[in-house]
């Protein structure tokens, strides 16, 4: 069996920073949102499915027009509901390859909708959650992304509150410092993880 850690957070909270920290200690990293980006690049396995629920204008060289299609689950929750249901299948599955095909000492899953989706949620053995205050996600998403405030806060505003994913987080690794303060923590994290590997038959 492989040791799975659960990684999510909210928009622009670090998670992939954190993920590639983690990845740099030797865990073997696992993105969710770079396996739904090879489903809706060109050829990717669930195009098809999409043109049949959105129409060619969602298609663009072969590929998910992303901008198009983020404008419009922003605002349509029933679009969104519908777009899930076509790559959450499809992304739990490839998903559950890369963790077979893993050789690090233990997995790091990171996903932003580990605790949404139950599905995903259950594949890890522990969750972690990359927690920044929302006035904070919104702040770097204006200066790092160049979103403008209203996109952000809608952003946030379509995913799960802060206070839920803390409420069901094993563990909470603060992202409101320095980089060389994360770098810290996920070292600190990394050594307990290592340790409950070794006192368990993961990776035997």
């Amino acid at each position: 069996m492989t040791f799975i850690v659960g990684l999510t957070g909210g928009a622009a909270s670090g998670k992939s920073t954190a993920g590639a920290l983690f990845q740099a200690l030797g865990a073997t990293l696992i993105d969710a949102d770079a396996v739904s980006h090879a489903l809706t690049g060109h050829g990717g396995k669930a195009l098809c499915a999409i043109e049949k629920a959105f129409g060619r204008d969602f298609i663009s060289n072969g590929a998910l027009d992303r901008p198009r299609m983020r404008e419009l689950v922003f605002h349509d929750k029933v679009a969104r509901n519908r777009l899930e249901a076509i790559l959450h299948p499809l992304i739990a599955q490839d998903l559950k390859k890369a963790v077979l095909s893993s050789r690090g000492p233990y997995v790091v899953l990171e996903a932003a909708l580990l605790v949404e989706k139950n599905t995903w949620r259950t594949l890890a053995n522990r969750l972690l959650v990359v927690d920044v205050p929302e006035c904070v996600q919104i702040e770097r998403m204006m200066r790092l992304r160049n979103i403008p405030e209203a996109t952000a806060r809608a952003i946030v505003a379509c995913q799960i509150s802060r206070e839920s994913r803390l409420a069901v987080a094993d563990d909470v690794l603060v992202n409101n410092g320095t980089l060389q303060e994360l770098k810290e923590a996920v070292s600190l994290l990394h050594s307990k993880y290592l340790a409950l590997v070794d006192k368990t038959s993961y990776r035997s």
